[in-house]
């Protein structure tokens, strides 16, 4: 029996030494970690900045009678859309007309007048030519004619006045558009240049920021720019920079105007804008120019302010941490402003669980996850 004993315990032992052997072997490949990775390109410098404005109609005006007067209809209420020449209101038009019809009177009775000093003019002028009137008289028929025609042209002026006015109580709608604002009643009392209506034009919205002058020179006419609204948290639109201020404003700042591009539901003129300026800017340490893209799960936090990435060998199959320049960060994204090489394999997730030197494997590029 002890020799059975003797015999078993070696080979006991000579399992277990085996055993604990393959245990090591399986947690050595088990080390190799498959990674997600991106290859390291450059791009411009991105910085970004949201401006707030308000949305505003393209075209808009305030309506007012170009004479006064009694209101005597009103043809349209607030949000009625109307046509380019529709009648909007209209004043009591009687003195007017009256005024009209006193022009008319005074231009035939002008031309009457003129008519016989001309036929006077005329025989003055041919017993002028036979020296049986004297000199003066001839001048005064002469003065008379001129004065004549000086009134015509007078009477003409405020026939062309009267004819005006009495088109002016016709409030007419300029161009096609729905009326915001209505600001009079029948029998109210009006002034010329007195407001009566309000009117949006069918051109879409715009939204004028105020843009501080240390980015507008990275702005130009035409760039496309993302709008966020508040009210609107679901509705996201984008816009069109169609006007930049050449001159300072409030707080050295420049107006711009952005053209929004999307036909919006919900949105209406008032709401609140947040126009967000993407630009190639200046990094952190003052650098400007190409930068390297990489998602920010590609960043380590080194100590103080150091960022750190690991770079893959395909050599060794190993990764090297590696110490970058982090110019800016946006949109979840870093830029690097030195550190890495064109075309470098980088980690994107899970780089607080590799150390430098461990061996990983990359995955498919269509995978791309962190296991």
């Amino acid at each position: 029996m002890r020799t059975t004993v003797n015999y078993l315990a070696p080979c006991l032992l000579l399992s277990l030494l085996l055993s604990a052997c393959k245990q090591e072997q399986v947690t050595a490949e088990e080390a190799i970690r498959p990674i997600a990775w991106v290859e390291a390109e450059k791009s411009g410098l991105e910085q970004a900045r949201r401006l707030s404005g308000i949305v505003q109609p393209v075209e808009s005006a305030e309506l007012s009678f170009q004479v006064g007067g009694k209101v005597a209809e009103v043809y349209v209420k607030l949000g009625d859309v109307v046509k380019q020449g529709q009648l909007l209101a209209k004043i009591e038009d009687s003195p007017y007309r009256f005024n009209q019809m006193s022009s008319q009177a005074n231009l035939e009775q002008s031309i009457a007048s003129q008519k016989e000093a001309e036929n006077e003019y005329r025989r003055y002028a041919e017993l002028e030519k036979q020296g049986l009137v004297s000199a003066s008289g001839y001048d005064n028929a002469k003065t008379a004619y001129a004065t004549a025609n000086s009134a015509i042209d007078l009477a003409r002026a405020q026939l062309d006045i009267s004819n005006k006015n009495l088109k002016d109580t016709r409030l007419i709608a300029p161009y096609d558009g729905k009326i915001t604002q209505r600001m009079i009643e029948p029998s109210m009392q009006v002034a010329a240049g007195q407001g009566t209506f309000d009117i949006e034009g069918q051109m879409g919205l715009e939204v004028q920021v105020m843009v501080p002058e240390t980015l507008v020179r990275d702005i130009r006419a035409g760039q496309k720019l993302a709008i966020a609204y508040p009210v609107l948290p679901d509705v996201s639109g984008s816009g069109v920079i169609t006007e930049i201020g050449s001159k300072a404003q409030s707080a050295n700042a420049f107006p711009v105007t952005i053209l929004v591009k999307n036909d919006l539901q919900h949105l209406r003129a008032g709401m609140t804008a947040e126009v967000n300026f993407t630009f190639t800017g200046t990094g952190r340490s003052g650098y400007r120019g190409e930068a390297f893209r990489l998602p920010l799960s590609a960043l380590g936090a080194g100590v103080g302010q150091q960022a750190y990435v690991f770079v893959y060998d395909p050599q060794s199959s190993q990764v090297a941490k590696r110490r970058v320049a982090v110019e800016n960060i946006l949109n979840n994204e870093a830029f690097i402003s030195s550190g890495l090489k064109q075309g470098e394999i980088i980690a994107t997730a899970g780089v607080t669980y590799l150390r430098h030197g461990q061996r990983v494997n990359l995955l498919d590029q269509q995978v791309k996850q962190f296991n």
